[in-house]
């Protein structure tokens, strides 16, 4: 039998050995993974973390550098601004034409090349003829027949004329003879209608392009039935010399162009391609509609080009560059100075030649390039242009002339940028730690 006291006993110091090896592990995975506290950067690091304006040390992301900041000025300036108002348009052709053959027929000649140019009055295709030719003949004859029946119905009007005037014959005969020649007469004249008709049909047998333009691609071959009016065009004409341009712009631009095309001066209206790089063509401003749509709060207009050199083609989308006016003698900045913030627009100006100093603004109109400043700024006060993120009211700069020398902050410090530009110090720094 065997001693059930013994075997516990010899099992304990292995469960006890069990135990112990498993805190140990648990003991090293804890002393592994466990935080290091508050623990202090190295100077290296505490360099490149930087600190924030308000308390005096480095910022985010520019160093340790404590001296002038490099930035590169322009002044503002004084000059004539034109005002482009820019609207997308589309190329619309003044006269849009479906050749239809007006008889019936079939179709023995096309006369023109695919994408032609053609006059008004050149042959385009030719349906055979020889049916109406027949027609005409026929109608030719007809008449000849009935003039034969008039000359001599008047013939005996005047032999009856003389034998009434002898008393040889009754009124009545010769009033018989007098309206039988106006019957005949109309008859001539129907005969007469006949053969125009017929002479009319055998000419539309040649189809003529009825504008000078641009033929597209034919709709028909050599050996087809026409129908006269068929549903199914020959080909289709553009007029594309001259040429329109419909674009619309919103009401709230339309005082200056409405005031100044009512006046009767020929607003230039500038096409530029699809990309808004390269000046196609340059017309004027031709016409207007007359009531704003309800819908998109806008108005169309109409612009007409010469398109000499056949760079428009009809629905080709254009960007219009309309200009509606010249301001004369107004301050102007370059764009890249303009900085949006929570108080407003503002730029950084030199205060002297080593500091920088906030200046609200009131702009308008911009071009891309230069801004109108209609307050805020005089001609000849110099502007910075690059180097504005890591200034802030009185800061100490130094001016370069090359963009080289103006450091880039880094990326990371340029996602929270959309409140560095404000003039408040403050909001700042807060935009920037956000964004670090």
């Amino acid at each position: 039998m065997v001693d059930h006291s013994m075997q516990s006993s010899s099992r304990s110091p292995r469960r006890w050995l069990f135990g112990l090896l498993v805190l140990l592990v648990v003991a090293g995975v804890c002393w592994k993974f466990w935080p290091a506290g508050d623990q202090k950067e190295p100077a290296g690091q505490k360099a490149a973390a930087g600190h924030t304006g308000k308390s005096g040390g480095m910022r985010p992301g520019f160093g340790g550098a404590t001296g002038p900041i490099p930035v590169r000025v322009a002044p503002a300036v004084k000059g004539d601004f034109p005002l482009y108002y820019k609207a997308l348009g589309t190329v619309t052709a003044l006269n849009t034409i479906n050749v239809r053959s007006r008889v019936g027929g079939e179709l023995v000649k096309i006369a023109f090349e695919e994408g032609q140019m053609v006059k008004a009055g050149d042959l385009l295709a030719q349906i055979d003829p020889r049916p109406y030719q027949n027609a005409l003949l026929q109608a030719e004859g007809t008449l000849l027949q009935n003039q034969a029946q008039l000359k001599n119905a008047q013939v005996d009007v005047e032999r009856y004329r003389g034998l009434y005037r002898e008393d040889s014959i009754a009124k009545q005969t010769l009033d018989t003879a007098e309206a039988l020649v106006g019957q005949y007469q109309g008859t001539v004249k129907t005969n007469q209608a006949a053969v125009n008709d017929a002479k009319l049909n055998l000419e539309f047998t040649r189809i003529r392009a009825p504008i000078a333009g641009r033929v597209g691609l034919r709709q028909l071959d050599v050996g087809n039935l026409v129908a006269a009016n068929d549903t199914t065009a020959l080909a289709i004409i553009t007029q594309t010399q001259p040429i329109s341009v419909a674009f619309t712009l919103p009401e709230n631009n339309l005082s200056v162009v409405l005031e100044r095309y009512r006046s009767g001066a020929k607003l230039p209206a500038e096409a530029w391609d699809r990309s808004d790089t390269k000046l196609q063509a340059t017309g004027v401003l031709q016409s207007l509609d007359n009531q704003i749509d309800v819908t998109t709060g806008t108005l169309k207009f109409k612009a007409r080009y010469d398109n000499r050199d056949q760079s428009l083609f009809p629905n080709q989308f254009v960007n219009v560059h309309l200009l509606a006016d010249t301001l004369k003698n107004v301050v102007l900045a370059p764009s890249a100075a303009i900085q949006f913030g929570t108080n407003g627009t503002f730029v950084y100006a030199l205060d002297g030649d080593k500091k920088v100093t906030i200046r609200q603004l009131k702009v308008g109109a911009s071009d891309g390039d230069n801004t109108v400043i209609t307050e805020g700024l005089a001609a000849g006060d110099r502007v910075v242009l690059e180097g504005t993120d890591r200034l802030k009211e009185g800061s100490e700069v130094e001016v370069v002339s090359n963009s080289k020398d103006v450091p880039t902050p880094p990326t990371e410090h340029l996602q929270g940028k959309s409140a560095a530009s404000a003039p408040d110090a403050t909001a700042t720094d807060k935009a920037k730690k956000g964004g670090a």
